[in-house]
């Protein structure tokens, strides 16, 4: 599978086909995200960054508002599934004032 569509993630979501890697859940823990948080920066946010040559599978990073703070999810599609690769904060002093471009490509 080639073409990675937020169109795609999000009807992947809304059908409760999400596959939750060992290391996503291991990190929202770590850094107190709440699944709920992840899903709804996929069905809501935007991609920002996109990685088809990432292996197993094209990856895209997807960033959303959610409440007061900005979240970065990382993702990946087989077209059955959407996988959650991680999630995180970003920081400010690595990213615009959107948290969408990387400051050292401004």
């Amino acid at each position: 599978m080639s073409e990675l569509t937020l169109e795609l993630l999000q009807k992947l979501c809304n059908e409760n086909k999400i596959n939750w890697t060992l290391h996503a859940i291991k990190r929202i823990r770590e850094r107190k995200i709440k699944m709920a948080e992840v899903i709804s920066c996929i069905k809501y946010g935007k991609i920002i960054e996109d990685y088809p040559d990432d292996k197993p599978l094209h990856s895209c990073l997807i960033c959303c508002k959610i409440n007061s703070r900005y979240l970065h999810t990382v993702v990946s599609s087989d077209g059955n599934e959407v996988c959650i690769i991680t999630a995180y904060i970003p920081n400010p002093e690595e990213r615009d004032n959107n948290f969408e471009l990387r400051k050292e490509l401004l």
